[in-house]
């Protein structure tokens, strides 16, 4: 496994999926007396979520191929993409209003768009492609697997992240995960050009 690749795969997806907040989103759309439905809810959210980002990465480019678009067009629309979430991310208020209602929001809104969206599948076909050495390929792939085991332990333990982190300490770190972000994004967009243009 390359450990460079593994640790940068680790960083982009920790802060596009942002786990402290879903964890903090899931602990307000579940009624918090209800732990079985909340461990039922958390371990089917986080199976989707990684299945998808596993499968879109790995034939994602593959579909892109057969319908034209190429890797570098892709670089630049994800760029783009992960930008409007980074701006989405620094500048929008996230409501958490906690619900008594017992429902399944293991697909929506937990699986799509929070863990699974645009940006972060779009980030997972953009690591993928990167090369297609095995070992970076492995990175990638423990990445996905570290962040979900990560987000899947945080929403289990999402009563006790609210009382430690709150909404305060949510807003920070999520505006500083934005930034952050902004500038994978640019990154993106600058290999994308960068390869088009053949320079």
């Amino acid at each position: 496994m390359d450990l460079p690749t593994y640790l940068n795969a680790l960083t982009a997806l920790f802060v596009i999926i942002d786990p402290i907040g879903a964890a903090l989103i899931f602990h307000s759309l579940i009624p918090a007396d209800d732990m079985k439905h909340r461990v039922r809810m958390a371990l089917k959210s986080t199976l989707i979520s990684t299945l998808l980002l596993l499968i879109f990465g790995h034939y994602g480019e593959g579909l892109l191929h057969h319908l034209g678009i190429s890797i570098h067009a892709l670089r630049i629309s994800g760029g783009l993409l992960l930008f409007y979430t980074a701006f989405n991310m620094i500048t929008k208020d996230i409501e958490y209003a906690q619900q008594s209602e017992r429902k399944d929001i293991s697909v929506f809104p937990m699986s799509i768009p929070l863990l699974a969206g645009p940006g972060s599948l779009t980030l997972a076909i953009l690591l993928f492609s990167r090369s297609a050495d095995n070992a970076v390929n492995l990175g990638v792939l423990a990445a996905i697997l570290t962040i979900s085991f990560i987000t899947l332990a945080l929403m289990l333990l999402s009563r006790y992240v609210k009382t430690v982190i709150g909404r305060t300490g949510d807003e920070i770190l999520r505006r500083f995960l934005g930034v952050i972000l902004a500038a994978l994004a640019i990154q993106f967009v600058y290999e994308g050009v960068k390869s088009i243009t053949g320079q």
